[in-house]
């Protein structure tokens, strides 16, 4: 059977410059972790053994990185099967990719931006849809951050919801994400949060990014939450509801402490939008 997190919950990104400290963490801690299976699958000896340990006592989520959805390579369809046998092991209910491509005649080791046209929206659908079949469950799209776009026919978030609307699947809505485009390509992120599809956000991301200058904010996931972005992830809340929710960190950690203060926030944000619901409800 698998474990989904509560709704009201705060998880961390197993990493593996972490792993000590997340075996050594006290219960209640996080109340998930989230891993790339693509940096898992088949890795075994004292790496799978811990992995195996943490998922074992902790509810894992799961968040890929070289499906390229938006390429036109050909699906790797070995790739999917392995990917659902991990999810199947570990019991994963959560499973989200980039809603982006990373590949074109080999790996590109990063995600590009999918110009925004309807062309582009039935293609990107379909990849999803078939995906869908080969992991036998919905997963969901997360909205990624981008610093050029190759072609526009149609907003960003008309865009996404297109995707989401006709591939049918579900959203893993980054707020730190909506931030950083809304600063460099200047749109209002308060409005593109108020038109995400409440009904399909399955969880949210947040995290730290670094800032180049006023008008430009790059996505590092290596360093703390900033202001604004707390900000929006508590409008988030209560635009949208109070989903499972990811710290996001990559590199350049900070100490433990420094992070479980960061879930903690979360939990606040958390606890104020359900008290907020209960007085109105």
């Amino acid at each position: 059977m698998n474990r989904t997190p509560a709704a009201v919950s705060a998880g961390l990104g197993l990493r593996r410059a972490l792993l000590d400290q997340l075996l050594a963490a006290a219960p209640g801690d996080f109340d998930f972790l989230e891993c790339a299976p693509d940096n898992w699958i088949g890795v075994g000896g004292r790496l799978g053994e811990t992995l195996a340990q943490l998922a074992a006592r902790t509810p894992l989520t799961c968040h890929g990185l070289s499906l390229s959805l938006g390429g036109v390579e050909p699906l790797d369809d070995t790739f999917l099967a392995r990917t659902r046998r991990f999810l199947d092991q570990h019991r994963v209910a959560l499973y989200s990719e980039h809603l982006s491509y990373c590949a074109d005649d080999g790996h590109l080791y990063d995600l590009m931006p999918i110009p925004f046209t309807g062309e582009a929206v039935r293609h990107v659908a379909a990849r999803i849809r078939q995906v869908q079949d080969a992991l036998g469950r919905r997963i969901a799209v997360e909205n990624v951050s981008y610093y050029a776009a190759p072609y526009q026919a149609m907003d960003e978030v008309d865009f996404v919801n297109a995707v989401l609307e006709e591939a049918d699947c579900d959203l893993l809505l980054d707020v730190n994400n909506i931030y950083v485009n809304a600063i460099n390509h200047g749109y209002e992120a308060h409005e593109f949060l108020a038109r995400m599809p409440t009904r399909r956000i399955a969880s949210y991301h947040v995290a730290g990014h670094y800032d180049e200058a006023d008008d430009l904010k790059i996505d590092t996931h290596g360093a703390a939450v900033k202001d604004d972005v707390w900000d929006l992830l508590a409008a988030a809340y209560r635009l949208h509801g109070v989903r499972p929710t990811l710290l996001e960190r990559d590199f350049n950690f900070p100490p433990m402490a420094t992070l479980l203060a960061e879930l903690d926030r979360i939990r606040a944000l958390q606890a104020q939008a359900v008290s907020r619901d209960a007085a109105h409800g």
